[in-house]
């Protein structure tokens, strides 16, 4: 068997499920056969949240979480990257231990919903990263701790993928902290590196754009100066390569969405900026069908947000909050996945520490990140029992 490729041009291997016995060899070797130095029993007190890690920590963390909440973590096999690495999406799931009558059965459609989180595309992104870890964290932990969304595995399925650029990820740790793009061989023509995989989605890709005009490339939040179109400078950061889906990350994320049921929600988390996006990116002008419902929900995210411990976030169009982009994620998983709340967070903050926020805000942009997806998934279920967060 071969899943069909959203770029039609490659063939990729099925995508498969391992268990926690099974991908300790497949993923890095004898590092998993190491004693970890964070205990992960409980949400609250783990020391692995104080710190970035680099890859094979993220690797080890997710199979401890595997190994510690044993027949609900599963890992996705979703494809290879430009430079080979495996990519994985852990899939958190139980069955429903509700017995759902009256309003709340109808509410919850019965069938569970399921629930996409994407970490950082853009490598430099750590805080994106990090925050889609502890967002897995908290959907295991136990319900009665503050944060944790474990109630809501009853509702939902959940999907994430921390690392979907793990190739741009490890460059930042060993060559260039601020890289943007992955890592892919261009062409032999071409003496640079890497797409702008946020441009390279398979919707309105290569559309009418305007790119940042200033030349500090570090400060995606600041960019919001209309430049010149699409950029077709392989050397530039926004380039969006020759075609879409060429970027086999982008290509092996799409395929494996094509796979998951019963899609209700997609979160795709950036930083910085403090900003709780809607489609569209690639016009101002239009406004999705489904814009009340989303901006509602917003609305309600927000104010979650802010409750948690005081930041404060604004909500529109991704056009209207940072600049006009085409081939964006969002546009692509509401259009084109039919993933009516996709939303685009720009996690904190608004320029101080920009790409560099320091590792001690990881524990509190997870917490009110934490709080916004349990105010969104209260929203789609319109369940009025939600799990209480602290």
């Amino acid at each position: 068997m071969v899943i069909q490729s959203v770029d039609s041009e490659t063939e990729y291997p099925p995508i498969f499920e391992a268990d926690a016995d099974d991908i300790a060899d497949d993923i890095a070797g004898d590092y998993f056969a190491q004693q970890t130095i964070w205990d992960i029993s409980k949400l609250s007190n783990t020391t692995y949240h104080a710190d970035y890690h680099p890859l094979h920590e993220i690797e080890d963390f997710m199979e401890d979480l595997a190994i510690t909440y044993p027949g609900i973590v599963q890992f996705d096999y979703i494809g290879h990257t430009g430079e080979g690495r495996e990519m994985l999406a852990m899939r958190l799931s139980k069955p429903t231990s509700l017995n759902l009558t009256g309003e709340d059965a109808h509410a919850s459609n019965v069938r569970k919903m399921g629930f996409v989180i994407t970490g950082a595309q853009h490598a430099r992104e750590w805080i994106a990263t990090s925050t889609a870890l502890y967002l897995a964290h908290s959907l295991l932990a136990d319900s009665a701790e503050d944060f944790a969304l474990s109630s809501w595995l009853d509702y939902f399925d959940f999907y994430i993928i921390p690392v979907p650029n793990p190739d741009g990820y490890v460059y930042t740790w060993e060559n260039d902290r601020l890289w943007y793009k992955n890592r892919q061989n261009i062409g032999p023509a071409e003496k640079c590196t890497g797409i702008d995989m946020n441009r390279n989605w398979g919707y309105k890709w290569k559309a009418e754009s305007r790119l940042p005009s200033i030349s500090n490339a570090t400060d995606e939040f600041a960019l919001s100066r209309p430049g010149k179109g699409v950029d077709a400078d392989p050397c530039s950061t926004w380039y969006p390569g020759h075609r879409p889906f060429e970027a086999p990350e982008v290509n092996n994320i799409a395929n494996y969405i094509q796979t998951l049921p019963n899609l209700s929600a997609f979160i795709d988390l950036r930083s910085y900026g403090q900003m709780l996006s809607i489609p569209f990116s690639h016009s101002c002008k239009k406004t999705p069908k489904d814009a009340e419902d989303q901006l509602e929900a917003a609305l309600r995210a927000v104010n979650a947000i802010k409750q948690a411990h005081g930041t404060v976030f604004t909500i529109g169009s991704l056009c209207e909050q940072l600049y006009r982009a085409s081939g964006n994620v969002v546009d692509y998983m509401y259009k084109k996945a039919g993933i009516k709340y996709a939303y685009s967070v720009h996690l904190r903050d608004t320029g101080t520490y920009g790409f560099n926020l320091p590792a001690e805000w990881i524990r509190p942009v997870g917490e009110e990140t934490a709080a916004m997806i349990n105010s969104i998934m209260g929203f789609i279920t319109k369940i009025k029992r939600t799990p209480p967060l602290s």
